[in-house]
C-alpha cells in the first residue's frame, strides 16, 4: 500500500527509531537490585517495553508481563524512583537508532513531511535521548506519555497532534512497533505502518491490524509519496 496526501507523519520512539531494551534493561535490573529482587534478560525486558516507565517497574517487580495487584504501592513508588534517577544518567549507554532511520527522517524532512514523536516514554527523556542520538533537530513536536492526561493507546496524544499542527488525522500517518501506536492511530481515524523489528510484546505486529507493515525503517521512502 502507497500512503499519498500526507503531510505529517508521527512516530513512536523505543522500538521503532531507536533500540533502548539495552539501557531499559540495565536501569530495571539495577533497581531490582536495589530493592532485591531478582534480575531479567534483556530479551524478557524488551516485551515489558512500551507502556511507559511506570508499568515496566510494575512489570520488573511482578516478574511478568502481567502486573500483580498485589504489589505496595510504596514499593512501586520507591521503585519508580530508583528507576528514573539511574535510567536519566544512562540514557544513551547502548541504545541505538536502528539502521536507517536517521538518513529516511532527513530524506522524509526533505520531502516536506512535517515529523512529530509520540511516545509513552516520559517527557523529560525525549529530548536529551534524541540529543544524544544526533536526531533531535528532525522532529517539530515531541509528545511523552505524561505530556497529556491520556497516552497511547487512547487516541488523544494523535489528535492533540492533529490539532496543534492544524491538520485532519487522513492528512496524516503513525509508525509504530506496538499494538498501543496501531489501535491509538485506528481510533483517531489515521492510517498507520507497523515495523515488524521492534517489539510488542513478543507479538507479530501485523496481528494489529495497521494499514502496511514494513521490515526495515528505510522502506517507509517506498511507501510514502
Amino acid at each position: 500500500m502507497t500512503f499519498r496526501n500526507k503531510k505529517v507523519i508521527l512516530f513512536d520512539l523505543d522500538g521503532t527509531l531507536v533500540d533502548s531494551a539495552p539501557d531499559l534493561a540495565l536501569a530495571l535490573n539495577h533497581t531490582l537490585e536495589r530493592m532485591g529482587r531478582p534480575p531479567f534478560e534483556t530479551d524478557t525486558i524488551r516485551t515489558w517495553v512500551g507502556n511507559g516507565a511506570k508499568t515496566l517497574v510494575e512489570r520488573g517487580l511482578s516478574g511478568s508481563s502481567v502486573v500483580d495487584d498485589a504489589i505496595d504501592t510504596a514499593e512501586t513508588a520507591r521503585a519508580l524512583e530508583i528507576f528514573l534517577e539511574y535510567y536519566a544518567r544512562n540514557l544513551c549507554v547502548d541504545t541505538e537508532t536502528y539502521p536507517g532511520v536517521a538518513d529516511t527522517l532527513w530524506r522524509l524532512k526533505a520531502k516536506g513531511y512535517r515529523l512529530v514523536l509520540v511516545t509513552n516514554k516520559p517527557y523529560a527523556f525525549i529530548h536529551p535521548l534524541l540529543e544524544g542520538l544526533e536526531i533531535g533537530e528532525l522532529f517539530e513536536l515531541c509528545l511523552g506519555g505524561d505530556s497529556l492526561e491520556r497516552r497511547k493507546p487512547d487516541p488523544m496524544p494523535l489528535l492533540h497532534v492533529c490539532e496543534r499542527l492544524g491538520v485532519t488525522p487522513d492528512a496524516c500517518v503513525m509508525v509504530g512497533d506496538s499494538k498501543n501506536d496501531i489501535v491509538a492511530a485506528q481510533s483517531a481515524a489515521m492510517q498507520s505502518i507497523g515495523v515488524s523489528y521492534g517489539y510488542n510484546y513478543g507479538e507479530p505486529i501485523a496481528s494489529c491490524g495497521p494499514d502496511r507493515v514494513v521490515g526495515e525503517f528505510a522502506e517507509l521512502l517506498e511507501c510514502l509519496e
